[in-house]
């Protein structure tokens, strides 16, 4: 896991329309990675649509969003279209982006004990430097807090 102010990891993914995206080709812009546990759920629906809402003003500080989760590709492509997602989203299932990052935790759902991803979103500056995190998101006001924690230009 990258401390604040040290570079983000190299990583390469497949996002849902089969393109390889590379976190380095990204430099040069702001970048703000979202990991989220599960396409299509109430929880994660509503913070892809809270991003994509404010993707315009993400833009407009130069700002490129980009969502990470263990779904599949095709997952991930029905999840973009049917929520009109403007932002690449990210197949991380073997985990590497999310053990990079440290966001797989153990979690308890129904009394049951599992390892998930962890709400988490990190915000990385033009130079390709982690310049802030949050972790255990809360959804509701959070996609305007961390559009709220970028220059404007």
């Amino acid at each position: 896991m990258p401390d604040i102010g040290n570079k983000a990891p190299a990583l390469s993914g497949t996002t849902g329309d089969s393109s390889v995206l590379k976190l380095a080709d990204l430099k040069g812009q702001w970048v703000v990675l979202y990991f989220y546990p599960k396409d299509s759920t109430p929880g994660c629906t509503s913070e892809a649509k809270d991003f994509r809402n404010l993707y315009p003003a993400f833009r407009k500080r130069h700002a490129q969003i980009v969502g990470v989760s263990r779904d599949s590709p095709k997952s991930h492509a029905n999840f973009a279209a049917k929520q009109e997602l403007p932002f690449p989203l990210v197949s991380d299932a073997d985990e590497t982006w999310c053990r990079a990052f440290d966001v797989i935790h153990e979690k308890v759902l129904y009394g049951k004990h599992h390892l998930g991803i962890v709400r988490s979103t990190f915000l990385i500056d033009p130079d390709g430097k982690l310049a802030r995190e949050w972790r255990s998101v809360k959804v509701p006001g959070h996609a305007q807090a961390v559009l709220d924690a970028i220059p404007a230009r």
